[in-house]
Formats: C-alpha cells, sequence, structure tokens
C-alpha cells in the first residue's frame, strides 16, 4: 500500500505548530518533528543506523527533562537556559549537549535531502558525504569519522530510495519545503547555543 503524500508529509504537517504566537520555539512540537524524520532515516538501513540512535538518544534525553515539568520547559531554549546557569550545560549528558548535537544531526540531514534534489547525478554515497564533510565532520573526532566514512558505503541504491520516500507525493518539492522550512528553526537553536557559548562543543 502506498502511503498517503511523501515520507516528509508528517513533519511538513508538524512543522507548522514548532512556534508559538509569539514566534518562541516549542519544545514539544520541535521533538515532534525531529521524531518524524527517523522514519525516513530506516529507508537508508544501517547507513544511517548511528545517526538514528544518536537521534533517538538526544530526543529522549530532551523529552524526558521535557516530562518532567512541562510548564517550565515549555520553550525549547528554556532547557539550556536552566543548565547554564546551573554551570551544568556542558556535561556529555546534559540537555544542551543534546539539544546540540540533534540539531548538528538535522543539519546533516538537510544537506543530505538538499543534495538529493540539487544534483541529480550524485550516488547516494557522495550526497551524504558532502553532507557529513559540510555538517558533521568538524566536530567529530577521529573514530566517529571512520565509522561514518564505514557506514556511507552501506548507502542504498539512490533511485530506489528515492522511490521508497515519495509515496504518492511530489519527493522534489517537499524536500525543498522541508530545506526550506526547517532550516531556519535550526539556525535559531545555532544562534541561541552560540549566545550562551554552547554551539562549539567537540566530540571527545
Amino acid at each position: 500500500m502506498q502511503m498517503e503524500g511523501t515520507v516528509f508529509t508528517p513533519s511538513l504537517e508538524g512543522m507548522k505548530h514548532v512556534k508559538s504566537e509569539s514566534g518562541v520555539i516549542l519544545t514539544k512540537p520541535f521533538l515532534q518533528v525531529c521524531k518524524q524524520i527517523l522514519p525516513v532515516l530506516e529507508k537508508f538501513g544501517s547507513a544511517m543506523s548511528i545517526v538514528k540512535t544518536d537521534i533517538g538518544g538526544n530526543i529522549t534525553r530532551l523529552e524526558t527533562k521535557y516530562a518532567s515539568d512541562p510548564t517550565k520547559y515549555e520553550h525549547l531554549h528554556s532547557l539550556v537556559k536552566v543548565e547554564v546557569s546551573a554551570k551544568t550545560a556542558k556535561s556529555s549528558s546534559s540537555c544542551t549537549n543534546g539539544l546540540l548535537w540533534l540539531t548538528r544531526a538535522m543539519d546533516f540531514l538537510v544537506a543530505l535531502f538538499h543534495n538529493l534534489v540539487q544534483h541529480p547525478d550524485w550516488q547516494m554515497s557522495q550526497a551524504c558525504s558532502d553532507a557529513y564533510s559540510k555538517k558533521l565532520k568538524k566536530w567529530h573526532g577521529w573514530l566517529a569519522s571512520s565509522s561514518f566514512s564505514v557506514a556511507i558505503k552501506l548507502a542504498p541504491d539512490r533511485k530506489k530510495f528515492m522511490e521508497i520516500i515519495s509515496g504518492s507525493g511530489d519527493i522534489n518539492a517537499d524536500i525543498d519545503k522541508f530545506c526550506a522550512t526547517f532550516s531556519p528553526l535550526l539556525a535559531e537553536n545555532h544562534k541561541f547555543l552560540a549566545s550562551v557559548g554552547m554551539d562549539d562543543l567537540k566530540a571527545s
């Protein structure tokens, strides 16, 4: 059975609710959109399993904190502000760290999908490598970089992948819309993280 719309349809719908009326990014809807990207990653098979596990872990960390006090943590950046005040933001298990790596992983995916639309002649592995070197590589240590290079070799055939994620919709239009709508939200996270000195933490 073919899905209604494309694999991006749920996240495009979800993005309409990410900001409050006053223009603040809300925790629950933002994490929901990130979750709605995970099925896209499943279609990559084992090539993206590291990324998928990483994203899933960071979403869970932020959701758990949000659930502990939904009113206090209604706004996404409040999860970070509390830790910055308590001087726990730099801890590897902090929500600040979780949001930073979640945002970076999403940057990578936006760049990857952008490549798939902009460079129809590229193989999937080239689209992945290019997005990785632009968005994640500089933050990763040698170990993470080398395991990523190995994983990319397992990337599925591009044509088959695009067919699987297209469903009954216009996949190129949806990817363009997804990248255009999601990128400014990710940029806002980076801007905020930079304002508290937390945007340039590296992986050990």
